[in-house]
C-alpha cells in the first residue's frame, strides 16, 4: 500500500473544446494533495482485521460448548434455549441492516471499532447475569457488535487494500473460521482447566474480544484526524478512508424483490443459516447425549468448523469457473442429507464421519456469497442482492433452533430434530440449484437497471 495518493494524471482533466484554436484556456485548480497516510496504518489495519474476524463467532461456538451447563445453570427450558440459538441470526439481520447508515455517519473503521467493543462488553457481562433474560440480553449486545463487523470488514477491506482484496479476503475467511473451530474445541478444557464453572469458560472469551478492540482505537481516531485535515465528513465516501479519492456512488441497481434468482439465493443463504446455527447451538449436545464426552463434543463441533478454512478458499475459486453452480450447491446438501442421517441412527459410533460431512455441508455459506456476486452484473446489483438475500436470508433462519429446541424438549430425543434437519436440505439443494443457474438479476423479466 503506498503512503500517498499519487496526483490526478493531466489525462483526466478536462480539455478546452477545441485545442487547434488560440486563446485563454480557463484555469483548472490543481487537486489539493491527499494527505499521507502514517506509516503504522497498514500493519495496524491488517491486524485489527484479523483480530475482528477471530471474535466473530467464539460468542456463539463456545456457548455451544457449554450449552448443557448454561442450561442447568440458569433454568433454561428447551424452547428457551431454543430461542438463544436463533438470536445470532435474529441480530445479523436487525443490526446488520443498519450497518451502511452508520458507516455513512461515522466511518466504517469507528463503527468497527464500536462493534467490537459491543463484542467484548457482552461477552464480560454474560457469564454474571443470574436469568435466562439477563444472559439473552448480554448475548444479543455480542451479537449486534458482531452484526456490525461482518458487514463492514469487507467494506474496510476493499477501501484500505483494493489491489489485495483477494489475499485479504481469504486471510479475513481463515481466520473467522479458525476463531470459530478454535472456541469450539478449546472451551471446555479451559473451563476445566480454570475450575470447572462455565461462568468462567465463557468469561475467558472476552479477553480476545478486548484485545480485538486496541487496533481499531488508534485507526478509527487517525482517520477521523485525517477527514478533519480533508474536509471531510465523518463517513467520507461511504465511510471510506480519508486519503483516498471519493468513491463515485453505485448505480442504482434493479428491484431485486422481483427478480426469482433473488428470492432463490435468499432462501438457500436462510437455509445453510439454519443447518450452521444448528449445528453451532446443537451439535455439542447431540453428540453428548448420545454418550460422547463433553470435551470430545467440542472438538467434533471444532472440526465441523474447522471445515471452512481451506474450502473458504477453494468454493469460491471452483464456483467463478463455472457457468453453473448449482452441482456445487447439490453435492454440499448431499454430504448433509449422510451426516444427518448418520447422527440418527449411529451417532457416536461415526461420531468423526458425520462431524466431517457436516462441516462439509457448512461451506455453503462460502458459495452463497460467491453467487451473490455471479448473479448480478452492475455494482447497485450486487449492492441490492447481497442486502436482500444476506438479510432475507437470515430472518428465514431464525425459527430453525427455535424449532429444534422445542421438538427436542416435547420429544425428549434427536430423532424428529434430525429428520426435521435433513427434509429441510431437500429445498436447500433445489434453491441452490436455481440459484447457480447462469442469469443475472438484470438479465431476469421485468427487471431494470
Amino acid at each position: 500500500m503506498s503512503d500517498e495518493e499519487p496526483p490526478t494524471p493531466t489525462l483526466n482533466r478536462p480539455r478546452a473544446a477545441h485545442p487547434a484554436v488560440p486563446g485563454p484556456r480557463p484555469a483548472v485548480p490543481a487537486p489539493a494533495p491527499a494527505p499521507a497516510q502514517p506509516g503504522w496504518l497498514g500493519p495496524v489495519l491488517l491486524a485489527g482485521i484479523v483480530l475482528a474476524a477471530l471474535n466473530l463467532r467464539p460468542a456463539i461456538t463456545s456457548l455451544g460448548a457449554l450449552f448443557e451447563e448454561v442450561r442447568d445453570g440458569l433454568g433454561m427450558s428447551g424452547t428457551v434455549a431454543g430461542l438463544i440459538t436463533s438470536v445470532p441470526a435474529l441480530c445479523f439481520a436487525v443490526f446488520g441492516v443498519t450497518a451502511p447508515r452508520l458507516s455513512r455517519c461515522f466511518g466504517p473503521a469507528a463503527v468497527v471499532c464500536a462493534g467490537m467493543a459491543a463484542v467484548a462488553a457482552g461477552l464480560l457481562i454474560r457469564p454474571f447475569t443470574h436469568g435466562a433474560a439477563g444472559f439473552l440480553a448480554a448475548s444479543a449486545l455480542s451479537l449486534a457488535g458482531i452484526a456490525l463487523t461482518n458487514v463492514l470488514l469487507p467494506v474496510i477491506v476493499k477501501r484500505w487494500f483494493p489491489d489485495r482484496v483477494g489475499t485479504m479476503t481469504g486471510l479475513y475467511s481463515m481466520a473467522l473460521a479458525v476463531g470459530t473451530s478454535l472456541a469450539a474445541a478449546a472451551t471446555v478444557p479451559l473451563t476445566s482447566a480454570l475450575g470447572g464453572s462455565w461462568r468462567t469458560g465463557l468469561l475467558v472469551w472476552a479477553a480476545p474480544a478486548v484485545a480485538a478492540v486496541v487496533p481499531w482505537l488508534p485507526v478509527a481516531a487517525s482517520v477521523r484526524r485525517e477527514q478533519r485535515a480533508a474536509g471531510g465528513s465523518a463517513g467520507g465516501a461511504a465511510g471510506g478512508s480519508a486519503t483516498a479519492p471519493a468513491a463515485p456512488a453505485p448505480a442504482a441497481g434493479p428491484s431485486v424483490v422481483r427478480s426469482r434468482t433473488a428470492w432463490a439465493l435468499a432462501g438457500y443463504f436462510g437455509l445453510q443459516a439454519t443447518g450452521a446455527y444448528v449445528t453451532m447451538g446443537w451439535l455439542p449436545q447431540i453428540f453428548r447425549d448420545a454418550g460422547v464426552s463433553a470435551s470430545a463434543a467440542g472438538v467434533l463441533l471444532a472440526v465441523t468448523m474447522f471445515m471452512g478454512v481451506p474450502l473458504a478458499f477453494v468454493i469460491p475459486n471452483l464456483a467463478g469457473r463455472m457457468r453453473h453452480q448449482g452441482a456445487i450447491a447439490a453435492g454440499l446438501g448431499a454430504f448433509g442429507l449422510v451426516g444427518y442421517s448418520g447422527l440418527h441412527f449411529a451417532p457416536a459410533a461415526g461420531a468423526w464421519a458425520w462431524a466431517l460431512l457436516l462441516g462439509l455441508s457448512n461451506c455453503a455459506f462460502p458459495l452463497a456469497i460467491t453467487m451473490i456476486g455471479l448473479r448480478a452484473r452492475t455494482p447497485g446489483g450486487v449492492v441490492r442482492l447481497s442486502a436482500f438475500a444476506q438479510s432475507t436470508g437470515y430472518l428465514v433462519s431464525i425459527p430453525g433452533p427455535l424449532l429444534i429446541g422445542a421438538l427436542y424438549q416435547h420429544s425428549g430425543g434427536w430423532d424428529l430434530p434430525l429428520t426435521l434437519m435433513t427434509c429441510l436440505l431437500v429445498p436447500q439443494i433445489a434453491l441452490g440449484v436455481l440459484a447457480g443457474r447462469d442469469r443475472t438479476i438484470e438479465d431476469e423479466r421485468g427487471m431494470r437497471d
